[in-house]
């Protein structure tokens, strides 16, 4: 239990350096018209599906038949980016003037949260038990 939990760290750790400089550098995402509500939004929508699909995959490395973690890593990739897919269309169809900028860093978070997510099933998957 202490290596799952071990392995989950660096998302929590990401998120909350993100989250910290998001709430520190106001006057420079202002400087460079990046949307800082966006991306604070982007960051938290990142973690919940990223840790969820990680909870998701952990569970399915237990499973004795090996098609099951497939199916896992396929529902996780599903799940995030339907989310993804969902908040973006929910913030365009809101908002008059949408940033493009922000909504692209938005997706770079999404990349460095799955590379996260990835690595540390891939240390799960190497335990012994797993």
């Amino acid at each position: 239990m202490i290596n799952q939990r071990k392995a989950i760290l660096p998302i929590i750790l990401l998120f909350l350096f993100v989250n910290s400089f998001l709430l520190l550098a106001k006057n420079l995402l202002t400087k460079y018209g990046l949307d800082r509500e966006v991306l604070i939004v982007a960051n938290i929508i990142c973690v919940v599906i990223n840790a969820l699909a990680f909870f998701i995959q952990r569970k399915s490395l237990q499973n004795k038949n090996p098609s099951a973690f497939v199916r896992a890593v396929m529902g996780g990739i599903l799940l995030k980016m339907m989310v993804c897919i969902i908040a973006v269309f929910i913030y365009v169809s809101t908002i008059k003037t949408v940033n493009k900028l922000s909504i692209l860093i938005a997706m770079g978070l999404y990349i460095v949260y799955m590379a996260i997510e990835i690595a540390a099933i891939l240390m799960l998957n190497k335990q012994k038990n797993a």
